[in-house]
């Protein structure tokens, strides 16, 4: 068994597997984006030797331990070939200790070169979180909800410049009907993770492009030190007919079931108002989602423009776009860029 720093345990995870000895539970709450879960205890046993700890000592919660992994150490083994057919395996626990230690001396019984994370999941969560601090040249693509901003975003990737797409990786977009046609979120902490596995490729000597967001997406949240650098970087602000954006809108969530839209205009009956949200469901209920859409987006449109008043003017650009093609409206973005800011 080796011992590792982070720089090197993340470089060498691009070629090899990483493999986490946490209980279910902790991998469940976050763990390295493709990580494969081998626990050396399970949920329970996790408890009862925690429990035993706090009650008769570590040398009694130790031996409870090996009570516990001793007829298992051939299912440990048996599941590690079969999630790789490589003999130079990363590994780690929560800090670095006892159960990544007992697992790397077990695998290595049988010819497998183990890494092990120094400090653990602890060290990477950490590192995680102070990767944010780094300085970026960031670009943010404002608009109204309807704008099309997610879709400019993704051609800007095409054409070979970075982006995040911050929506994606939270698997919401970010509004009341966000979650809609959507699959379960990550957690937060997993969230970041997933946000640092594409932080950490940037070229920073390049801009980023960002969509306007707000610090939480869904149940997402925007880590504190890279949301203040969204505050503080210039924002292209887009803007697009209201006929266009609802739409847009229309037909992006018109086919979705209606309880689970009506679902989402009760979240914002109290900041819609009561007469709208009856006039809302009344839409709703007749298919008139052009007056749905128009209503809900005039609540929107006011919590954006409150947003932006926020923000300072003086790095704040506003291009409008009245070109129905998503190609042609990217080259009107990308030249904006070029000329107004640091692209």
């Amino acid at each position: 068994m080796t011992k590792i720093e982070i720089d090197e345990f993340l470089k060498l995870s691009e070629k090899h597997p990483v493999i986490d000895v946490r209980s279910p539970v902790e991998f469940e709450k976050g763990h390295i984006p493709n990580a494969i879960n081998i626990p050396l205890f399970t949920n329970s046993e996790r408890e009862q030797i925690g429990k035993k700890y706090k009650e008769s000592g570590n040398e009694k919660a130790t031996l409870l331990g090996l009570e516990m992994v001793g007829p298992k150490l051939t299912v440990y083994i048996n599941k590690l070939k079969k999630v790789t057919k490589q003999k130079k395996v990363l590994l780690h626990c929560w800090r670095g200790g006892k159960r990544s230690e007992s697992m790397a001396w077990l695998f290595s019984q049988v010819g497998y070169e183990i890494l092990v994370l120094d400090g653990g999941y602890k060290r990477f969560r950490n590192f995680v979180l102070s990767s944010f601090c780094r300085k970026a040249k960031i670009i943010v693509l404002g608009g109204m909800t309807g704008s099309r901003k997610s879709e400019i975003l993704r051609k800007i990737e095409e054409k070979g410049h970075q982006i995040l797409d911050l929506e994606l990786l939270a698997n919401h977009k970010g509004s009341a009907f966000g979650s809609i046609g959507k699959e379960e979120q990550p957690t937060v902490e997993y969230f970041e993770n997933l946000l640092f596995e594409k932080w950490q490729k940037f070229d920073f000597s390049k801009p980023i492009w960002f969509e306007d967001e707000s610090a939480t997406i869904g149940k997402a949240r925007i880590p504190n030190e890279l949301y203040k650098q969204m505050r503080n970087s210039p924002v292209l602000k887009i803007s697009v007919p209201i006929e266009k954006r609802i739409d847009k809108l229309i037909e992006e969530y018109a086919d979705f079931d209606k309880k689970i839209i009506l679902s989402s205009i009760l979240k914002i009956e109290k900041r819609l108002g009561g007469l709208n949200t009856k006039r809302a469901i009344e839409a709703l209920e007749k298919n008139d989602f052009y007056t749905l859409v128009n209503l809900v987006l005039n609540y929107y449109d006011k919590a954006y423009n409150f947003g932006l008043s926020q923000r300072n003017t003086d790095t704040m650009f506003s291009l409008k776009l009245i070109d129905e093609k998503i190609e042609k409206n990217v080259e009107i973005v990308l030249d904006f860029a070029k000329e107004k800011m640091y692209l």
